[in-house]
């Protein structure tokens, strides 16, 4: 790509995908018949069939494109311990106990990924490195200070402190920000292997694993279902969907509850190790509390870095937003100025309109979703939950299970608000002080 911000070899797809290539189509054909079928192939669906396979079902997971195609190996790796929403909004909409129970869910979701990821020695370079956590004003940083107060107050387990402006550069290289907060236990991993390794897994434990088998629908057939695909016709006694952000016309019930938002990032080429020493001397994930954020951590081989930013916003062609990112990553920290970028790419999130994760039964489909933005410990532990439900085992319930999920008038999956949602949360970011 012939262009000065541009390394040789520059690329439109995942970093990640470097060291974990997405599979080669399976000449496989479909099994007639099994206990079990998993839409979606991340870490969800992964999780889900792994624990159904090791629970004695048959299991085939199907997949629309490659395995692995969708945001399990296209997001930032990071492994928090908060939802999106955070405990004191928790607070004031459900009163103490659910809020506490809600975030709760997140210390456990983390931990259960950590476990995870120890127990079955997947190589995906997990580090409990800690989130830095960037104000973008003085009025955010007390904000931030207040909320960190009562939080760490009602949530056991969660441990965090207030780093101010006159320190900052010991947790992040730059003046961008007038101080912020680290958040302790948080982690970072390589989201293409950690992906790969669940692959391997659910393979291994049993489960057929479908690529370019796209499902067109799934009709209840007597005590069961029929699971449509190009590649014929799946009888399945149940089914599990984790689609997330790429949840399409099959489950139009499911659809009509998520918003599919498109994140962005880039990668820099390989840097100085003195300067991301600089720019990174903890070496924790930095994150801010923008409304549309940005973030930044170093590539789990400590050799360059990973920046994201303009979340839903439609800049055009991938070149166009790599350009676009490379100022905001300048802004943030301008010794990166004449750095070259290696790769871009997107993925969709799955949000919702209460900015909570759900997992449950939609007509008779089982389903794990709406991880908003924290999907890594979110989808693989709520992938599990939902697998024991299946299963019928103690441990399946969650503090999530009896929140209504709601949708809006007209909405059919498809967010055609989002560009006006997007400006006006612009101008709120801009307007903060």
């Amino acid at each position: 790509m012939d262009h000065p911000l541009f390394a040789p070899g520059f690329k439109t797809e995942p970093y990640w995908w470097d060291a974990a290539p997405r599979p080669s189509p399976d000449a496989a054909p479909l099994p007639a018949k099994v206990d079990v079928a998993v839409v979606g192939s991340g870490q969800t669906g992964l999780t889900a069939a792994l624990t159904l396979a090791r629970g004695g079902r048959s299991v085939a997971v199907l997949e629309a494109g490659p395995l692995g195609h969708g945001a399990s190996t296209r997001n930032a790796g990071y492994v928090g311990r908060t939802l999106y929403a955070k405990f004191p909004k928790l607070l004031a909409k459900y009163g103490q106990a659910k809020a506490v129970a809600l975030s709760s869910e997140a210390l456990a979701a983390n931990d259960y990924t950590a476990g995870l990821i120890e127990s079955e020695q997947i190589a995906c370079g997990y580090v409990a490195c800690g989130r830095f956590i960037a104000a973008p004003s003085a009025k955010a940083y007390d904000r931030m200070a207040r909320d960190l107060e009562v939080t760490l107050r009602h949530v056991k387990g969660l441990q965090g402190h207030m780093v101010p402006k006159a320190e900052q550069r010991a947790e992040a290289g730059t003046d961008h920000y007038h101080g912020g907060q680290v958040l302790q236990g948080t982690g970072a991993l390589h989201p293409g292997l950690y992906q790969q390794g669940l692959m391997d897994r659910a393979r291994s434990a049993g489960a057929i694993l479908m690529g370019h088998c796209p499902v067109e629908a799934i009709d209840r057939n007597g005590q069961g279902f029929a699971v449509r695909t190009p590649k014929g016709t799946l009888a399945a006694r149940d089914v599990v969907v984790a689609t997330n952000g790429y949840t399409g016309k099959p489950t139009p019930l499911l659809r009509r509850r998520l918003i599919p938002v498109p994140a962005f990032q880039i990668a820099t080429e390989p840097l100085a190790p003195d300067l991301l020493a600089r720019l990174f001397p903890t070496r924790r994930t930095l994150i801010d509390t923008k409304i549309n954020i940005y973030w930044a951590r170093l590539s789990p081989d400590g050799t360059r870095i990973i920046f994201g930013a303009r979340t839903g916003i439609d800049d055009g062609p991938l070149e166009n937003k790599a350009r676009r990112l490379h100022a905001c990553m300048t802004e943030v920290f301008p010794e990166l100025a004449t750095t070259r970028l290696s790769h871009v790419w997107t993925g969709n999130m799955g949000f919702t309109f209460d900015l909570l994760p759900h997992v449950g039964v939609i007509e008779g489909v089982h389903y794990a979703a709406g991880f908003c933005g924290v999907g890594i410990p979110m989808g693989t532990y709520l992938g599990h939950k939902a697998a024991l439900r299946v299963l019928g085992r103690p441990g399946a319930a969650t503090a999530f299970d009896d929140l209504p999920f709601p949708t809006r008038p007209l909405y059919d999956g498809r967010p055609w608000f989002l560009p006006a949602v997007l400006g006006w949360y612009g101008l709120k970011d801009r307007l903060a002080g």
